[in-house]
């Protein structure tokens, strides 16, 4: 039997409330990828795409293995070790008195919880540097998202996800960095996207996807020098 395992979650959702859908990466001990997975959701809000994630990588781990999880949520993070305790004891009201959004995902991610040792970290997302198995997470739910089917080890994935060039939070000069369409990321033209559009390659990209300057205009970075 495994001793530990390593694993990070993550959901996206294209608009919140938009084309949504959740991926977890499962690594050994040592931080090396294994497998991953990652599942369609139709229309759902960020929050529903994360917690998903959460459920999903619960339900399809050994629970007799501890499990380390790295999320760039800090919602669904604070959902499950702050915030869940309170909620049963005023039964499932939140201190405001109204009822716990997303109440069934956060019930189901309590029952996977029970008995099991599981910890969590959180990690900043899209980060130079940052943490690898969270970008690779992302990456696979950004992508199930716009093309709303499952995919993974499970569905005949041989390969990982291949994370979008992170971008740093300086510019050279020491200060932040410009964000939104105008504001260049330092890999090489590599932006994030303001609206929804399409590559020249005939697929779509997404509001907030990672774009790159083309000879036929905007498109995925993987295609810049792809002919038209």
């Amino acid at each position: 039997m495994e001793e530990r395992i390593i694993a990070a979650c993550d959901g996206a959702s294209k608009g919140n409330p938009g084309p949504a859908a959740w991926a977890w990466v499962v690594a050994d001990a040592e931080g090396n990828p294994l497998r991953w997975e990652a599942g369609p959701l139709g229309t759902a809000t960020n929050n529903i795409a994360e917690l998903t994630a959460l459920l999903e990588l619960l339900s399809s781990t050994d629970p007799a293995v501890p499990v380390e999880v790295r999320m760039d949520s800090q919602y669904a993070m604070n959902a499950v070790t702050k915030w869940l305790p309170g909620w049963k004891r005023n039964g499932w009201k939140t201190s405001g008195g109204k009822p716990v959004a997303n109440r069934e995902l956060v019930v189901g991610i309590d029952e996977l919880l029970s008995g099991r040792s599981v910890t969590f970290r959180y990690v900043p997302a899209h980060q130079v540097d940052g943490d690898p198995l969270n970008a690779l997470a992302d990456q696979a739910a950004s992508e199930a998202a716009v093309s709303q089917q499952a995919a993974g080890t499970a569905h005949g994935s041989a390969t990982m996800p291949v994370p979008a060039p992170a971008r740093s939070t300086k510019s050279r000069s020491g200060t932040p960095a410009k964000s939104g369409a105008a504001g260049k990321a330092r890999t090489g033209g590599t932006i994030r996207a303001k609206f929804a559009g399409r590559c020249h390659c005939g697929k779509p990209y997404a509001a907030k996807d990672m774009i790159a300057k083309n000879p036929n205009g905007w498109g995925h970075p993987e295609c810049r020098v792809a002919p038209a």
